[in-house]
């Protein structure tokens, strides 16, 4: 890999750049795993815990700041984050996020009020942010270009198990320890992660002090922030036409107008401009809002098909998104080996829209009669389709910015993920509102009706309870409200497909390490 960077005013300049030798290499890349684990097992372990949390410290009305508080913080800190990576060093950013997360996760496990709880969260997300940022951009700088789509499989196999594994763990945490080790389970995971990058990772010294852009930092953290806020509260906590939202959006809009206009000026934007000039960035940043939103924005609806429609449990409406999950893993380690082999990765993400649209619309002909094993064909289908693009999508933008670039690149179309996913939930929750307004009087009888609980706190527990009259009505009406959001998914992707048509058909090279027990530089680890 080439080590040098532009110089320019306030670039940085690298004094050395140490090897590393095969077994570094790895036992660095362990680390990154075992970081990956703890980042992406927090969302879903915490989320099982939530009720338990409640009980104890009270503060229902604001239980969805205990998720939201991470996101927020998580998705205004990963921009910032990698590109303080490409100035500084990603292994300085790495272990200090990595500090903070601990830190976090250790006061939130301690916290005596729900305030205290959702500042720790916080906190704990600002660590998160700068873990995930630093670690993807790390394992491009480990690897070379073909190799880096295998490495990245397996770090979206460990995205997999954490979302199996994280439910189980909080509800057993929950039930026969406490809550409060839904947050201490991550200090011993960090504590290796942090201990194996500290001692192995050889990182590059810089002799230039560079030119941080806090005006640029500023301003695309804020527009950030306000655009999550609205994505995740549009349809949900407030309606789209609220003034609540309305507002975020314009602010968002105009912050991130001024920082485009502060951008063009800075020696060191925080997102090179430059890079929106190349259609593989561009397109990849498409394929992977589009996957973020039809993907695991429909992960929190099938839940309501499996348990309202389909009369699962709580518990088994989690183990029944199984074969989701196994279809995402089998994909990423199929395509990871399969980019190291050839080179080339152009259709991987035109078969993942192609395969998550048929998944889509094959979920929009589910009704309440539906069978298991047929549900869970689909899901798995759409599990397939994720894992076809996930990883490749960061591949593809590594190899097309330039190195300095990398931690910019990676975090961005990290960020565009998570960004769609908070637009999925908010566009497909308003649709299913909107839908069971019109389904509810046609399966529900007036009386039936009548039982409904205000807000439509409906689940499996309160269900058991009711007549058989309600609880079928109740089925149909999910399923057929829910048909039209899994349609309206299956429409997106057929936008990202036509999209992912134009990616340019490149051969990576493979160059570096890749795979020879030799040793390799660390590239802009320093």
């Amino acid at each position: 890999m080439s080590t040098a960077h532009e110089a320019r005013d306030g670039a940085i300049a690298p004094q050395a750049t140490p090897t590393m030798t095969h077994q570094q290499v790895m036992l660095v890349y362990f680390g990154l795993l075992f970081a990956m684990l703890m980042a992406t097992l927090d969302s879903s372990i915490v989320a099982t815990a939530v009720p338990t949390i409640v009980g104890d410290l009270g503060g229902l009305d604001r239980i969805g700041w205990v998720g939201a508080a991470y996101i927020l913080a998580t998705s205004a800190v990963m921009p910032l984050a990698g590109k303080l990576g490409d100035l500084l060093g990603r292994k300085p950013v790495f272990l200090a996020s990595t500090i903070v997360f601990l830190a976090g996760s250790a006061a939130c496990g301690a916290a005596q009020s729900m305030t205290q709880l959702i500042v720790f969260r916080v906190v704990q997300g600002i660590g998160g942010g700068g873990v995930m940022a630093a670690m993807f951009a790390l394992t491009g700088d480990l690897f070379s270009p073909r190799e880096r789509a295998k490495y990245q499989g397996y770090s979206a196999g460990v995205f997999a198990l954490s979302a199996i594994g994280g439910p189980l763990a909080g509800g057993f945490f929950s039930d026969h320890l406490t809550w409060r080790w839904v947050f201490y389970v991550n200090l011993p995971i960090g504590a290796i992660a942090f201990a194996l990058v500290a001692v192995f990772l050889k990182g590059r010294t810089h002799v230039e002090r560079p030119r941080i852009d806090y005006l640029g930092m500023l301003l695309l953290s804020g527009g950030l922030v306000a655009l999550v806020l609205a994505a995740n509260w549009a349809g949900t906590k407030y309606a789209w036409g609220s003034p609540v939202v309305i507002g975020l959006f314009t602010g968002a809009v105009a912050l991130l107008v001024a920082w485009v206009l502060v951008e063009r000026r800075a020696a060191e934007p925080v997102i090179p401009l430059h890079l929106f000039r190349d259609s593989t960035f561009d397109i990849c940043n498409l394929v992977s809002l589009v996957a973020g939103l039809t993907g695991f924005g429909l992960v929190f609806f099938l839940p309501l098909y499996l348990q309202i429609s389909s009369g699962a449990s709580a518990t088994n409406s989690g183990l029944l998104l199984l074969p989701m999950m196994f279809g995402l893993m089998i994909a990423s380690f199929g395509v990871g080996g399969a980019v190291a082999k050839s080179g080339r990765y152009k259709w991987f993400p035109v078969a993942s829209m192609a395969v998550s649209g048929i998944a889509a619309y094959l979920l929009s002909t589910m009704d309440a009669d539906t069978g298991r094993v047929t549900s869970g064909f689909y899901m798995f289908l759409l599990g397939v389709g994720a894992g076809l693009s996930q990883q490749v999508v960061v591949v593809a933008v590594q190899n097309a910015a330039p190195p300095r670039d990398m931690g910019a690149a990676t975090s961005t179309v990290t960020f565009s993920r998570m960004l769609g996913t908070s637009f999925g939930v908010s566009v497909f929750a308003t649709i299913l509102n909107h839908r069971l307004g019109h389904e509810i009087p046609r399966y529900l009888s007036a009386k039936d009706a009548s039982r409904l609980p205000s807000g439509g706190s409906i689940g499996p527990g309160w269900l058991k309870h009711q007549p058989q009259s309600l609880r079928d009505g109740l089925a149909q009406a999910y399923a057929h409200a829910l048909s039209p959001v899994f349609l309206t998914a299956a429409v997106i992707l057929a936008v990202g497909f036509a999209a992912s048509l134009f990616l340019k058909d490149v051969v990576l090279e493979q160059r570096g390490w890749g795979g020879a027990d030799t040793e390799t530089p660390a590239e802009a680890a320093g």
